[in-house]
């Protein structure tokens, strides 16, 4: 059994505080209903979920909206699985996933298709290995392939790290047991380092020269990785919207049953033209690029 590591995730400030009712002079509690803070928090949306989305389009993505409309949002990672949770509970009025849905969601959730993304596998920028073949992929997962010379690569062994919520499985893993590993799942080694978010995973490949990972092409784009091609094709918008890298997947924004006008006002922004628009300036493959 690989070691796991499972940073502790902050509550949202509402979920993890505490108060206890006292009585409150009428003046006071007057001051407390009709101040400016009560407006500003009625005008302030929350989300989390997904860190590839999160990295990659939706931290932007509020900051524009806040400009178009004075409307805050505020957005943290976590992965899918977290995204989900806080949304079964109350915690967030919206949640980003790049995952579908699965059995054990929530129905009163709705899953809407904002974008597009694509699995893609990362290393070091100081590994001078450039391609894998999906079977090499599987060979790492599988545990027979455990060092970098074996795929022409350096002599180190490979460090593979997993993004594992304690919610359950995130949208990457979930994604790359389903699309690279046909339902099975990865074998653990000595060299298997389970983390709790996408987005750490990221990280630890920046700072580790013989770390391998999944992630999403979206949020990779914007960190200190390698992303190597597949079978000599390399990942990038162009190749994904002509169909010729393959891994390409949904990245959704969901909503709860019936959703906060101001969420449902957001999303509807995103799936505009304007929005989609948006998405395109930021180099993520928009719903206009793919028919």
């Amino acid at each position: 059994m690989g070691p796991r590591i499972a940073l502790p995730r902050p509550d949202s400030a509402t979920a993890g505080h505490r108060c206890s009712f006292v009585a409150v002079p009428l003046l006071l509690l007057s001051f407390l209903l009709f101040s400016p803070s009560g407006s500003d928090a009625a005008d302030t949306l929350t989300a989390s979920g997904c860190s590839v989305s999160n990295v990659g389009y939706l931290t932007d993505l509020a900051k524009e909206y806040e400009r178009r409309t004075g409307i805050k949002v505020l957005v943290r990672g976590g992965g899918s699985a977290v995204g989900i949770e806080d949304l079964r509970s109350g915690r967030v009025d919206f949640a980003a996933a790049c995952r579908s849905r699965s059995s054990g969601d929530p129905g009163d959730v709705t899953f809407i298709q904002v974008a597009w993304d694509a699995l893609v596998f990362i290393v070091h920028p100081s590994n001078p290995l450039t391609s894998l073949s999906i079977d090499n992929v599987r060979e790492i997962y599988a545990g027979r392939t455990t060092n970098w010379k074996q795929v022409k690569g350096p002599d180190l062994p490979i460090k593979v790290f997993i993004s594992r919520s304690r919610q359950g499985l995130s949208g990457v893993e979930a994604s790359t047991n389903a699309m690279v590993l046909k339902g099975r799942e990865p074998v653990e080694t000595p060299n298997t380092l389970f983390l709790a978010s996408t987005g750490i995973v990221e990280q630890m490949v920046e700072m580790t020269p013989e770390g391998f990972a999944t992630t999403g092409i979206t949020s990779a784009r914007k960190r200190r990785v390698k992303m190597l091609k597949i079978d000599g094709i390399s990942p990038t918008v162009g190749t994904i919207v002509r169909k010729r890298y393959p891994l390409k997947r949904p990245l959704y924004i969901l909503l709860p049953k019936p959703p906060k006008p101001a969420a449902r006002q957001f999303v509807d922004f995103v799936l505009s033209r304007d929005g989609q628009q948006y998405l395109r300036s930021l180099n993520v493959v928009s719903l206009l690029d793919v028919k």
